[in-house]
Protein backbone atom coordinates (compact mmCIF):
# COMPACT_ATOMS: atom_id res chain seq x y z
CA UNK A 1 0.00 0.00 0.00
CA UNK A 2 1.28 3.43 -0.86
CA UNK A 3 2.14 5.57 2.19
CA UNK A 4 0.03 8.59 2.91
CA UNK A 5 2.74 11.00 3.41
CA UNK A 6 2.89 14.76 4.90
CA UNK A 7 6.20 16.99 5.66
CA UNK A 8 6.69 18.52 9.23
CA UNK A 9 9.74 20.42 9.77
CA UNK A 10 11.63 19.65 12.78
CA UNK A 11 10.30 22.34 14.92
CA UNK A 12 6.81 20.74 14.11
CA UNK A 13 7.87 18.22 16.67
CA UNK A 14 7.43 17.76 20.16
CA UNK A 15 10.99 18.21 22.22
CA UNK A 16 10.53 14.40 23.21
CA UNK A 17 9.44 13.55 19.85
CA UNK A 18 6.00 11.91 20.97
CA UNK A 19 3.55 13.93 18.80
CA UNK A 20 3.57 16.56 16.28
CA UNK A 21 1.15 19.23 14.46
CA UNK A 22 0.92 19.76 10.83
CA UNK A 23 0.42 22.92 9.73
CA UNK A 24 -1.65 25.36 6.81
CA UNK A 25 -1.35 22.89 3.65
CA UNK A 26 -0.22 19.94 4.57
CA UNK A 27 -3.42 19.87 7.26
CA UNK A 28 -5.84 21.35 4.24
CA UNK A 29 -4.32 17.95 2.53
CA UNK A 30 -4.84 15.53 5.63
CA UNK A 31 -8.48 16.79 6.13
CA UNK A 32 -10.22 18.03 2.60
CA UNK A 33 -8.32 16.61 0.21
CA UNK A 34 -7.83 12.83 1.79
CA UNK A 35 -10.07 13.26 4.10
CA UNK A 36 -8.52 11.97 7.10
CA UNK A 37 -9.98 11.58 10.45
CA UNK A 38 -8.48 10.62 13.78
CA UNK A 39 -7.25 7.43 14.40
CA UNK A 40 -5.99 6.71 10.55
CA UNK A 41 -2.27 6.08 10.37
CA UNK A 42 -0.09 8.24 7.84
CA UNK A 43 3.72 9.21 7.36
CA UNK A 44 5.49 12.14 8.27
CA UNK A 45 8.85 12.86 7.42
CA UNK A 46 10.89 15.84 8.57
CA UNK A 47 13.17 16.68 5.20
CA UNK A 48 16.38 15.69 7.46
CA UNK A 49 15.82 12.28 6.53
CA UNK A 50 13.65 10.86 8.91
CA UNK A 51 10.40 9.43 8.92
CA UNK A 52 7.88 8.55 11.11
CA UNK A 53 4.66 6.23 11.49
CA UNK A 54 2.10 8.40 13.00
CA UNK A 55 -1.78 8.37 13.99
CA UNK A 56 -4.07 11.37 13.71
CA UNK A 57 -5.15 12.66 17.57
CA UNK A 58 -6.84 15.77 15.78
CA UNK A 59 -8.15 17.62 12.72
CA UNK A 60 -8.73 20.72 11.89
CA UNK A 61 -8.98 22.87 8.88
CA UNK A 62 -5.45 24.49 9.24
CA UNK A 63 -4.09 22.05 12.38
CA UNK A 64 -3.47 18.81 12.63
CA UNK A 65 -2.19 17.20 15.43
CA UNK A 66 -0.87 13.42 15.42
CA UNK A 67 0.82 11.21 17.68
CA UNK A 68 4.35 9.71 16.67
CA UNK A 69 3.77 5.81 16.88
CA UNK A 70 7.91 5.03 16.19
CA UNK A 71 10.35 5.74 13.58
CA UNK A 72 10.33 4.10 10.24
CA UNK A 73 13.02 3.48 7.38
CA UNK A 74 12.09 6.53 4.60
CA UNK A 75 10.26 4.96 1.74
CA UNK A 76 13.32 5.38 -0.57
CA UNK A 77 16.94 5.16 0.18
CA UNK A 78 19.16 8.23 -0.10
CA UNK A 79 21.54 7.50 -2.68
CA UNK A 80 25.44 7.66 -1.78
CA UNK A 81 25.97 10.09 -4.34
CA UNK A 82 26.21 13.83 -2.21
CA UNK A 83 25.04 15.77 -5.82
CA UNK A 84 24.82 19.21 -5.73
CA UNK A 85 23.69 20.89 -8.77
CA UNK A 86 24.64 23.95 -9.79
CA UNK A 87 22.07 25.15 -12.43
CA UNK A 88 22.34 28.82 -14.03
CA UNK A 89 19.47 30.94 -13.29
CA UNK A 90 16.09 29.97 -16.01
CA UNK A 91 13.23 31.21 -16.44
CA UNK A 92 10.64 30.18 -13.51
CA UNK A 93 8.94 27.51 -15.40
CA UNK A 94 12.39 25.81 -16.48
CA UNK A 95 13.56 25.66 -13.13
CA UNK A 96 10.84 24.51 -11.14
CA UNK A 97 11.28 21.69 -13.42
CA UNK A 98 14.90 21.39 -13.01
CA UNK A 99 14.34 21.81 -8.83
CA UNK A 100 11.26 18.82 -9.22
CA UNK A 101 13.48 16.36 -11.06
CA UNK A 102 16.85 17.06 -9.45
CA UNK A 103 14.88 16.41 -6.16
CA UNK A 104 13.30 13.41 -7.64
CA UNK A 105 16.92 11.92 -8.72
CA UNK A 106 18.30 12.23 -5.36
CA UNK A 107 19.87 15.52 -5.48
CA UNK A 108 21.66 16.55 -2.43
CA UNK A 109 21.36 20.42 -3.29
CA UNK A 110 20.46 22.83 -5.83
CA UNK A 111 22.40 25.78 -6.06
CA UNK A 112 20.98 28.99 -8.66
CA UNK A 113 23.87 30.88 -10.29
CA UNK A 114 24.27 34.34 -11.87
CA UNK A 115 26.13 33.79 -15.36
CA UNK A 116 26.90 36.27 -17.81
CA UNK A 117 24.13 34.58 -20.26
CA UNK A 118 21.67 33.40 -18.03
CA UNK A 119 18.16 34.03 -18.67
CA UNK A 120 16.97 36.20 -16.06
CA UNK A 121 18.33 39.09 -13.58
CA UNK A 122 17.46 38.81 -10.43
CA UNK A 123 15.64 42.38 -9.54
CA UNK A 124 16.89 42.65 -5.88
CA UNK A 125 16.95 40.28 -2.53
CA UNK A 126 13.31 40.01 -2.40
CA UNK A 127 12.98 39.12 -5.91
CA UNK A 128 15.57 35.99 -4.90
CA UNK A 129 14.25 35.52 -1.81
CA UNK A 130 10.61 34.71 -3.54
CA UNK A 131 12.34 32.50 -5.96
CA UNK A 132 13.90 30.21 -3.19
CA UNK A 133 10.76 30.24 -1.34
CA UNK A 134 9.02 28.72 -4.39
CA UNK A 135 11.67 26.19 -5.31
CA UNK A 136 12.18 25.08 -1.77
CA UNK A 137 8.41 24.44 -1.54
CA UNK A 138 8.69 22.49 -4.93
CA UNK A 139 11.70 20.31 -3.76
CA UNK A 140 9.04 19.25 -0.35
CA UNK A 141 6.33 18.38 -2.86
CA UNK A 142 9.10 16.59 -5.21
CA UNK A 143 10.60 14.59 -2.38
CA UNK A 144 7.04 13.62 -1.08
CA UNK A 145 5.95 12.34 -4.32
CA UNK A 146 9.11 10.15 -4.79
CA UNK A 147 9.68 8.80 -1.20
CA UNK A 148 12.54 10.75 0.09
CA UNK A 149 12.99 11.56 3.81
CA UNK A 150 15.45 14.35 2.78
CA UNK A 151 14.35 17.65 1.36
CA UNK A 152 17.53 18.95 -0.41
CA UNK A 153 18.27 22.26 0.00
CA UNK A 154 17.98 24.90 -2.81
CA UNK A 155 20.72 28.01 -1.61
CA UNK A 156 20.27 31.73 -2.21
CA UNK A 157 21.57 32.60 -5.64
CA UNK A 158 25.23 33.00 -5.82
CA UNK A 159 27.54 34.45 -8.64
CA UNK A 160 29.20 32.39 -11.27
CA UNK A 161 32.83 32.78 -9.79
CA UNK A 162 31.93 32.73 -6.43
CA UNK A 163 30.52 29.48 -6.84
CA UNK A 164 34.05 28.30 -9.18
CA UNK A 165 36.38 29.52 -6.48
CA UNK A 166 34.99 28.49 -3.37
CA UNK A 167 37.27 26.25 -1.48
CA UNK A 168 36.06 22.65 -1.21
CA UNK A 169 36.84 20.16 1.20
CA UNK A 170 39.17 17.42 0.05
CA UNK A 171 37.56 14.37 -2.48
CA UNK A 172 35.01 17.03 -4.00
CA UNK A 173 34.74 16.47 -7.96
CA UNK A 174 33.79 19.83 -9.95
CA UNK A 175 31.88 19.11 -13.47
CA UNK A 176 31.21 21.85 -16.04
CA UNK A 177 28.82 20.73 -18.28
CA UNK A 178 29.79 22.44 -21.24
CA UNK A 179 28.74 22.32 -25.23
CA UNK A 180 32.35 23.13 -26.57
CA UNK A 181 35.71 22.54 -25.40
CA UNK A 182 35.27 19.79 -23.27
CA UNK A 183 35.83 15.71 -22.77
CA UNK A 184 32.77 13.27 -22.83
CA UNK A 185 32.03 12.05 -19.03
CA UNK A 186 33.20 8.47 -20.18
CA UNK A 187 36.20 9.65 -21.37
CA UNK A 188 36.98 11.51 -18.21
CA UNK A 189 35.72 8.59 -16.25
CA UNK A 190 38.49 6.47 -16.95
CA UNK A 191 40.77 9.08 -14.82
CA UNK A 192 37.97 9.73 -12.10
CA UNK A 193 37.82 7.76 -8.91
CA UNK A 194 35.30 5.10 -9.34
CA UNK A 195 34.29 5.61 -5.45
CA UNK A 196 33.59 9.18 -5.93
CA UNK A 197 30.87 10.51 -3.21
CA UNK A 198 30.66 13.99 -4.03
CA UNK A 199 30.24 16.09 -7.31
CA UNK A 200 29.12 19.52 -7.61
CA UNK A 201 27.63 19.27 -11.47
CA UNK A 202 27.69 23.01 -12.90
CA UNK A 203 25.37 23.69 -15.71
CA UNK A 204 24.81 26.51 -17.89
CA UNK A 205 22.19 28.50 -19.46
CA UNK A 206 20.69 28.09 -22.98
CA UNK A 207 23.34 31.01 -24.08
CA UNK A 208 25.57 28.70 -22.61
CA UNK A 209 29.04 29.82 -21.48
CA UNK A 210 31.70 32.41 -22.28
CA UNK A 211 35.17 31.81 -22.91
CA UNK A 212 35.84 33.76 -20.05
CA UNK A 213 33.92 31.38 -17.79
CA UNK A 214 35.41 28.18 -19.32
CA UNK A 215 38.73 29.56 -18.31
CA UNK A 216 37.69 30.85 -14.90
CA UNK A 217 36.69 27.07 -14.21
CA UNK A 218 39.57 25.49 -15.79
CA UNK A 219 41.87 27.65 -13.50
CA UNK A 220 39.50 26.35 -10.32
CA UNK A 221 40.10 22.96 -10.65
CA UNK A 222 36.67 22.24 -13.03
CA UNK A 223 36.91 19.43 -15.46
CA UNK A 224 34.92 20.29 -18.27
CA UNK A 225 32.48 17.71 -19.82
CA UNK A 226 30.02 17.48 -23.07
CA UNK A 227 27.15 16.18 -23.45
CA UNK A 228 27.34 14.88 -27.56
CA UNK A 229 26.69 16.53 -30.41
CA UNK A 230 23.46 17.61 -30.45
CA UNK A 231 21.99 20.90 -28.30
CA UNK A 232 20.11 21.00 -25.34
CA UNK A 233 17.96 22.77 -23.42
CA UNK A 234 19.49 24.40 -19.92
CA UNK A 235 16.72 22.22 -18.13
CA UNK A 236 17.31 19.15 -20.20
CA UNK A 237 20.76 18.97 -19.64
CA UNK A 238 20.59 19.73 -15.98
CA UNK A 239 18.46 16.58 -15.62
CA UNK A 240 20.55 14.61 -17.92
CA UNK A 241 23.52 15.64 -15.96
CA UNK A 242 22.21 13.99 -12.49
CA UNK A 243 21.19 10.78 -14.41
CA UNK A 244 24.72 10.57 -15.23
CA UNK A 245 26.34 10.99 -12.61
CA UNK A 246 23.63 8.86 -9.98
CA UNK A 247 24.15 6.46 -12.75
CA UNK A 248 27.95 6.30 -12.58
CA UNK A 249 28.08 6.64 -8.75
CA UNK A 250 25.14 6.78 -7.18
CA UNK A 251 21.50 4.54 -7.12
CA UNK A 252 20.86 4.78 -11.05
CA UNK A 253 23.44 1.80 -12.04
Amino acid sequence: MTRRRFYAPSKAFSFDLKSLTLQAEEARHLRDVLRLRPGDRVYVFDGAGKEFDCSIEESRKDRARLKVLAEVAPARPESPLQLTLAVALLKSDKFDLVVQKATELGVARVVPVATKLADIRLRDDSDADKRVTRWQRIAVEASKQSGRALVPEVTHPISFSELVKATDAAGQLKLMFSEREGQSLLEMKNILDANQHRITALVGSEGGWTDEEISLARDNSWGVVTLGGRTLRAETAAIIAAVLLQNLYGDLS
